[in-house]
């Protein structure tokens, strides 16, 4: 299982391009031919994943380095960071997975994010969901 990236490592990796932390290379779009057969259907959705509390605890010991302080506001750039404990967990988790693919943009929490498995997600989001 992965662990979260102590902060010295999350803030390396903010300081690499994006590009560098996502090289994918995609292969170029082609239309199917005519006489192809058409495709089968589509795989039935996936089961969402169900946290367990007691590992997402574990996971998020470097989230309150910044979510767990009364009134922070990070150095770069200047904002307040949000409080995370209680939001429900298809909020956090949706936003993990959007800090993950680069949807939502923080250089220290796209590193953090990167680090996260499908399952590390749901289980930060069960616990972080708990925390009154």
């Amino acid at each position: 299982m992965m662990r979260p990236l102590p902060l010295a490592a999350c803030l390396a990796l903010a300081a690499l391009p994006l590009a560098a932390l996502t090289a994918q290379q995609e292969a170029p779009a082609t239309a199917p031919a005519a006489t192809e057969a058409a495709a089968p259907a589509a795989a039935p959705a996936a089961k969402p994943l169900a946290g367990n509390a007691d590992t997402g605890r574990t996971l998020t010991y470097t989230c309150q380095g910044c979510h767990g302080i009364e009134g922070y506001k990070n150095a770069y750039p200047s904002f307040k960071v949000p409080k995370i404990g209680g939001q429900s967990a298809d909020y956090l988790a949706n936003a993990l997975i959007e800090y993950r693919n680069g949807n939502r943009k923080h250089p220290t929490m796209q590193a953090q994010a990167q680090s996260f498995s499908d399952q590390d997600i749901a289980d930060i989001a069960a616990f972080l969901s708990t925390v009154k």
